[in-house]
């Protein structure tokens, strides 16, 4: 059985999860700053992963639930379908991210159905984003997502702030993620 270390709005790592080396680790060895988040979804890997070849800012947008997305312009909102439209992401690809003007994240790491491992310099700011599953059970999969940054300047605000904002937009992809799953098998059906 999985547990969360902490159950904040339900994305917390298990103790396992945030003790383990992950891909890209090795590319912020001197990490200021790591962010864990972890969520189950239903369905298999093979199934959740293309959810996440898709992710992106210029791709399928970043997936929030409904109730949120109604507060959002109709051309603002994320995908609630896999496009067959968007191309599968590969090692060198270069996408954009909403970190600022010019900010984009290189895909160091595509080894589906299990780690995406994304990098971004921003001046003297490195940042490594990974994103790894793994079966959990015949019918869901686990979500661990680990952000690490170094050459942060305002470390507390990175900590505190950046974390509230990485709790609160995780959170929010894992609710969508979970709505847009159950929506595309029960049309599948």
């Amino acid at each position: 059985m999985i547990r969360p270390v902490d159950g904040q709005l339900g994305i917390g790592p298990t103790a396992e999860e945030a003790a383990a080396e992950l891909p890209g680790d090795d590319l912020v060895p001197d990490a200021q700053v790591v962010m864990d988040r972890g969520f189950t979804l239903p369905g298999p890997p093979d199934l959740v992963w293309p959810w996440f070849d898709q992710l992106g800012k210029d791709r399928a947008g970043w997936y929030l639930p409904c109730w949120v997305e109604t507060l959002i312009p109709r051309s603002r909102r994320a995908l609630r379908h896999l496009d067959p439209g968007i191309p599968s992401l590969r090692p060198g690809d270069v996408i954009a991210d909403w970190g600022g003007p010019g900010a984009t994240f290189e895909i160091v790491t595509h080894r589906a159905p299990e780690v995406l491992v994304h990098r971004s310099a921003r001046g003297d700011l490195r940042i490594s984003w990974t994103i790894a599953l793994r079966a959990a059970g015949a019918a869901a999969t686990r979500v661990h997502l680990r952000f690490r940054m170094a050459g942060v300047r305002r470390l507390r605000l990175a900590r505190v702030g950046g974390g509230l904002l990485d709790l609160l937009t995780v959170a929010g992809l894992a609710a969508g993620l979970r709505e847009r799953i159950l929506d595309h098998e029960r049309r599948r059906r």
